[in-house]
């Protein structure tokens, strides 16, 4: 069975981000992945820098994070946009994750081969799209295959409801599907 890795690139309580990756977590799960979870206020780590590298290493919680991307096939992303680009807490977390850990470790060992889709929502009327152009061209560039599908949703707060779904039906299809096709994607790999 694959694995796939969920996360959001918010640390807000309530995320609009967290809800839709986890309605594309579900649908994946339901067509046959083994997907986990996360949330990455649970993974706190230091704000990049090779000098509080050298002296203290890779920080704990940026090990276990890695470990988990190393440990999944795939993963389901989904980013706030904050100032037209993906958000900072994202791109610290990969940022470690890219980090080696031992001079013999396999360059960019938690990304390389590994399968995402990505998505997004915002309060906006582009629902995001702009920040996953920046995300789709980082993750490309660490040896990860993003598939094509992707999705923005708008307005974002007044998108979903109380249940953490989205209102409109063909929106919560189009979620629903990112997951889906992720983990067909990764069976046909497989």
């Amino acid at each position: 069975m694959n694995k796939i890795l969920a996360f959001s690139g918010s640390s807000r309580k309530g995320s609009f981000n967290t809800k839709l990756v986890k309605i594309a977590a579900t649908s994946a799960e339901q067509a046959g992945a083994d997907v986990t979870v996360i949330d990455l206020v649970d993974y706190d780590m230091p704000i990049f820098n090779e000098d509080l590298e050298a002296i203290q290493g890779i920080p704990a919680k940026a090990k276990e994070f890695k470990q988990l991307l190393i440990e999944h096939d795939g993963f389901l992303i989904a980013s706030p946009e904050y100032n037209s680009a993906f958000s900072p807490l994202l791109k610290n977390a990969i940022d470690w994750a890219s980090r080696k850990e031992s001079p013999d470790e396999e360059r960019l060992l938690a990304y390389q081969g590994k399968v995402a889709v990505i998505m997004a929502t915002a309060a906006g009327g582009l629902g995001g799209t702009r920040g996953l152009v920046f995300l789709r061209m980082l993750l490309g560039n660490l040896g990860v295959i993003v598939l094509p599908n992707q999705e923005g949703i708008p307005s974002a707060h007044l998108a979903f409801n109380e249940a953490g779904t989205l209102i409109d039906e063909v929106q919560q299809t189009t979620i629903s599907n990112l997951g889906i096709e992720l983990t067909k994607t990764l069976q046909r790999l497989g």
